[in-house]
C-alpha cells in the first residue's frame, strides 16, 4: 500500500519528534503493509513555518537512516499546506512541495481549518486550478462544517478538488460523526485516496490496512485497493520512478 499523508519527518512539526521516533513510525508503516509513503509535514504560517529547504533537510536525514537501518520503506517528500493567502506566493515562486500529479495538474495537499471552511476557499481553489494545480483536501470528514452538514463539501467537489480521507476515520477511530462523513464520501465516490495521517506510534499510528478493510465493506474490494494502491501510485509516481 502507498500512504500519501503522514508526519514521519523528524522534528519539524507535530509528528515524529526526533529521528528515533521517525524510525519507529516507519517500522510500524511497513508492519501494516505500507511499502511507499510520501511524508507530508505541515506548512502552517505562524505555527509550523516549514519551507522546501527545511523539509528537504529532514527528508534526507530520514531517507539515509531508513537505508542504514534496512527498513524497506520507499520515501517521498511533500507537505500538508494550511489554507492561507501565502499559498499564492508559494505557487508563483515555485516553493510548493507537490504531492504529485493527477490528469496533467500538480497536486497540492490542502488543509482546511478543522473548525470551518473559510469564506474565499472556492476562489482560491479556482485560482489554483488556473495555475494547473489541483487541490487535494486533507481529511474533509474531520472538518466541523462538514461534520455538521455534508452538503458543505459539495462546492469543493464542484471546483474539482480531490479528497483524501483518513483510513482511521473510516474504521471509526476518530468518532462517529467523522466515520459517518467518511462513509458518505465513499458511498458517493468522492474519495481519491485513503491515507494514515500518522503522527505518533500510539496516539495516531500509521494504520492503513484497517481503513482499507472498512472501506471494502462499503465500496468493495477492488475499489478499496484503488484507494490505497492504484490512485496514490498514480499521483506519487514522480517520487518513486
Amino acid at each position: 500500500m502507498i500512504d500519501l499523508h503522514c508526519h514521519l519527518l523528524p522534528g519539524i512539526d507535530d509528528g515524529a519528534r526526533d529521528l528515533e521516533q521517525a524510525l519507529v513510525l516507519a517500522r510500524a508503516s511497513v508492519a501494516d503493509g505500507i511499502t511507499h509513503c510520501v511524508a507530508t509535514p505541515h506548512i502552517h504560517t505562524g505555527r509550523f513555518p516549514n519551507t522546501l529547504s527545511s523539509i528537504t533537510k529532514a527528508f534526507n536525514q530520514l531517507r539515509e537512516a531508513l537505508a542504514e537501518e534496512g527498513i524497506p520503506l520507499q520515501l517521498g517528500m511533500s507537505a500538508e499546506i494550511r489554507l492561507s493567502e501565502e499559498i499564492l506566493n508559494m505557487v508563483l515562486l515555485k516553493q510548493v512541495p507537490y504531492l504529485g500529479d493527477w490528469e496533467d495538474e500538480r497536486v497540492l495537499l490542502l488543509e482546511l481549518p478543522h473548525s470551518h471552511i473559510p469564506p474565499g476557499t472556492e476562489q482560491l481553489i479556482r485560482w489554483l486550478r488556473k495555475q494547473k494545480v489541483r487541490p487535494m483536501i486533507a481529511h474533509p470528514e474531520r472538518n466541523k462544517d462538514v461534520m455538521r452538514d455534508f452538503n458543505k463539501v459539495l462546492p469543493l467537489v464542484r471546483e474539482g478538488c480531490l479528497f483524501q480521507v483518513t483510513a482511521g476515520a473510516v474504521a471509526g477511530h476518530f468518532g462517529e460523526p467523522a466515520q459517518e462523513r467518511a462513509i458518505q464520501l465513499l458511498e458517493q465516490d468522492l474519495v481519491t485516496i485513503l491515507a494514515t495521517d500518522a503522527h505518533h506510534e500510539v496516539r495516531r499510528p500509521p494504520v492503513l490496512n484497517t481503513g482499507r478493510l472498512a472501506a471494502e465493506e462499503i465500496v468493495g474490494e477492488e475499489k478499496a485497493w484503488q484507494l490505497v494502491r492504484e490512485n496514490p501510485g498514480k499521483i506519487a509516481a514522480c517520487h518513486f520512478s
